[in-house]
């Protein structure tokens, strides 16, 4: 479906913006508090983009209106266990 493509066009790139940030507070960390800040920012969007994959999948495979699936708030999300 074109809008999980996007949505996984989308984890993509933050993933790879989570990478850079790790990378870069590994080399430097003593100048990286607003890394850190981003990079939970991005940590928390990540949980709502994947959860939010997750439903669209589950309502696909139930029969239901993938369309129908919302971004949840990021507290209800960002503590899920894999």
């Amino acid at each position: 479906m074109e809008t999980d493509q996007r949505i996984l066009h989308q984890i993509t790139e933050m993933a790879d913006e989570e990478r850079r940030l790790r990378d870069s507070l590994t080399r430097n960390p003593a100048g990286a508090a607003a890394n850190r800040g981003r990079l939970g920012e991005l940590e928390r969007e990540l949980d709502q983009c994947w959860d939010l994959l997750r439903q669209r999948r589950a309502r696909v495979e139930f029969g239901e209106n993938p369309d129908e699936a919302h971004a949840r708030p990021q507290s209800q999300v960002e503590n899920y266990w894999s």
